[in-house]
């Protein structure tokens, strides 16, 4: 779907003859490799966000109140 959306300009061109159907079919091609990279590197950045460590908890004795 990315690799769509980043060629959408040369489909846009064949809809007014601006293109030939095989020029439009290649830049599709080359936007595929280009489109897995850049997600590839998208979730690489991201991967770490959504992962947190927890420190474990410090046990604590209940006593009353010295006043």
């Amino acid at each position: 779907m990315f690799a769509l959306l980043i060629s959408l300009p040369a489909w846009y061109r064949l809809m007014f003859d601006q293109l030939e159907f095989t020029q439009v079919l290649i830049r599709f091609l080359i936007a595929v490799p280009i489109a897995a990279i850049l997600l590839a590197a998208f979730r690489f950045v991201t991967s770490g966000y959504g992962i947190t460590e927890e420190t474990p908890a410090t046990p604590v004795d209940p006593r009353p109140l010295e006043e």
